[in-house]
């Protein structure tokens, strides 16, 4: 395979994996539609910086890990599945608390912010960097697509691309979903069910965990 080719192939499958819904989704959308846009790109960075990793460590051989030590896939599993859970909890417990910034950063966010609160923003990024890192199905998609797509003997082009371009695929496909999700209307439903909303997000994280959790012995 012609390294131009394995490119478009690994950068077509990993697309097709980034919008499959799952974990990552689902925080997306909660934080844009709860804490604003600006959260939710901070967010969708910290996911494009774990696809960014992903990739790197399937170009050293994830794979090859994966086969030579089942443990360290049994442990991946188990971290992911527990801090689903502890994410579930979170949005589960803050379901009937208000949010009494949401009126200022609406405001702010198409205006523009004379105020920046980094350390909002970093919470904001590595909450979306551990999703994508503790998600075992993601290593799994990146190390069995560049198992199996992967050309022999690489070209130099081949390692410097296909990082970057599973940043850009995750980071862009969530950058979307933020502008979308955070917009005026998506947000004054979520205000109006927020405690609905914030217990099905919850729900749905708690039983992502429990099954990555019950999958442990496979």
């Amino acid at each position: 395979m012609s390294t131009t080719l394995a490119i478009v192939s690994i950068i077509t499958a990993l697309a097709i994996g980034a919008i499959s819904p799952g974990p990552s989704f689902v925080l997306v959308a909660r934080t844009a539609a709860a804490a604003g846009r600006r959260e939710a790109l901070a967010t969708a960075l910290g996911l494009g910086c774990g696809a960014f990793a992903f990739a790197v460590m399937a170009l050293l051989g994830l794979h090859a890990v994966f086969v030579a030590v089942p443990w360290a896939y049994t442990a991946l599993k188990l971290g992911g599945g527990i801090y689903l859970l502890y994410l579930a909890y979170r949005i589960w417990r803050s379901a009937r608390q208000p949010l009494p910034s949401l009126a200022l950063a609406s405001r702010s966010q198409d205006a523009g912010a004379q105020h920046v609160y980094p350390r909002v923003y970093l919470r904001a990024y590595l909450r979306g960097l551990a999703t994508q890192l503790s998600n075992p199905k993601t290593a799994v998609v990146f190390a069995s697509v560049f198992a199996a797509l992967m050309p022999e003997h690489p070209a130099l082009a081949f390692y410097l691309i296909v990082p970057i371009a599973a940043f850009a695929i995750d980071a862009g496909w969530y950058t979307i979903v933020s502008y979308v999700l955070s917009a005026t209307a998506p947000r004054a439903v979520y205000l109006r069910y927020k405690a609905n909303f914030d217990r099905l997000a919850g729900g749905i994280m708690g039983l992502l965990g429990l099954k990555l959790i019950s999958m442990v012995r496979e």
